[in-house]
């Protein structure tokens, strides 16, 4: 598995794998072909049919310039290795091809070429399941946080600061804001009314109120453009900020003892990226905010004291009770239903730790083994409910309004 800093990327929405890795492919081929006269830019299957929706070719144009770049796009056509293939072509001055590149992202802003996990990075976590890893810290004695500290040395602590620190700010920010969100569908932004709501009532549904309302802050904010983290993903970015500033706020839980849920939440979310997949364009939304459900349970689960086995337990809820979950969204814009399921998926991680601090951790199917069916489920899901803005709840949206060109539907 890769390090953290993978999974935890600081960026702006509003989606990881259709704004965040294209661009960072736009500047990887610039940097190695700079004095090319213009640039042609082809966008494949899922990449295409919601890339307008999700502002990937301004994220390519903004680094490779719109005065000399072309962006195609094959919304039909789907490579074989990912949904979300891009070929970059550099052109000299005499308009013949002098470089071309093919590059998939791969979710979570994370790049690969074909028959690669990835480009330009090593593992350096020796264990890559679940189950070794409990079993590590059964025989050790040790939690998850310190198996990440072992592969990742001292110095990934700064880092989830500055994560914690960047998720912090979202929320707050997202809490502030009011109107209506970018996009056709003129969506109304939430979360201050339901934070507002939220103080109105009693305990229990004070609590469920304020987790909402911190999910939809950080989603709207997502969906604006604003400055996130991938947790796993853009889309799901609000699930794991929405648990821990729930928890920092209404348990006083330390700030040390927040980063170290992090990095038990990002070992559990690396787990999947390495044996299935974070994509919506492969696997479906249960890639996205499955993942980002299960690894708030994990964290909550060890905030709350959890064994490493009841810890495992919340996150092995967290995604198999989002097995199936289609990614449909609507108009190809991270708004809907993508917000909503954001603040709904930060109350079962919740109702997840909860179940699993209930028992005492042992249980007969293992997080391993969701994590293998939600990759053979993915995969199984036609391709028009996997981020295509085609089937499912934006297939009702189609109907109504009819639509326009490759990548955003009206």
């Amino acid at each position: 598995m890769f390090t953290l800093k993978e999974l935890y990327r600081i960026g702006h929405g509003p989606s990881s794998s259709h704004t965040m890795g294209p661009r960072n492919a736009a500047t990887q081929f610039l940097g190695r072909n700079a004095e090319a006269a213009h640039f042609e830019v082809t966008l494949y299957g899922s990449l295409a049919a919601t890339g307008k929706g999700h502002m990937t070719d301004q994220a390519i144009l903004d680094v490779l310039g719109e005065e000399r770049t072309t962006i195609v796009w094959e919304p039909k056509v789907f490579l074989p290795f990912h949904p979300n293939g891009m070929k970059f072509v550099a052109f000299d001055a005499n308009d013949r091809p002098a470089a071309e590149w093919t590059v998939f992202s791969v979710g979570g802003g994370a790049l690969a070429e074909e028959g690669q996990k990835a480009v330009e990075h090593k593992h350096i976590y020796t264990m890559n399941t679940a189950t070794e890893i409990l079993s590590w810290c059964i025989s050790t004695g040790k939690s998850y946080w310190e198996y990440v500290e072992e592969c990742e040395g001292p110095e990934i602590w700064d880092y989830l600061r500055e994560v914690w620190e960047t998720m912090k700010s979202a929320v707050q920010r997202g809490l502030e804001q009011e109107g209506v969100l970018p996009g056709p569908l003129a969506l109304r932004r939430k979360a201050a009314l339901y934070h507002v709501r939220a103080e109105g009532y009693q305990q229990s549904m004070r609590t469920r109120g304020l987790l909402f309302a911190y999910a939809l802050a950080v989603s709207e904010e997502n969906a604006a453009g604003g400055k996130i983290v991938t947790a796993p993903t853009c889309g799901s970015c609000g699930v794991l900020p929405a648990v821990l500033y729930h928890l920092y706020r209404s348990r006083n839980f330390s700030e040390q003892r927040i980063v170290r849920a992090l990095a038990t939440a990002g070992l559990f979310g690396n787990i999947v990226k390495t044996n299935a997949s974070i994509s919506g364009a492969e696997v479906g939304c249960q890639g996205e905010v499955g993942v980002a459900c299960a690894m708030a349970a994990a964290a909550a689960a060890q905030l709350f004291g959890g064994l490493p086995s009841q810890i495992e337990y919340a996150a092995e809820m967290g995604l198999e009770h989002h097995l199936g979950l289609t990614c449909d969204p609507v108009c190809g814009l991270v708004q809907i239903p993508c917000i909503e399921r954001n603040a709904y998926a930060a109350a079962r991680a919740m109702d997840a730790n909860s179940y699993a601090m209930f028992t005492d951790g042992v249980h007969r199917v293992s997080f391993d083994k969701v994590v293998e069916v939600m990759k053979k489920t993915g995969h199984d899901l036609p391709s028009l409910y996997k981020e295509t803005a085609e089937g499912g709840l934006a297939e009702d949206y189609k109907q109504m309004w009819g639509s326009n060109d490759a990548g955003m539907q009206l």
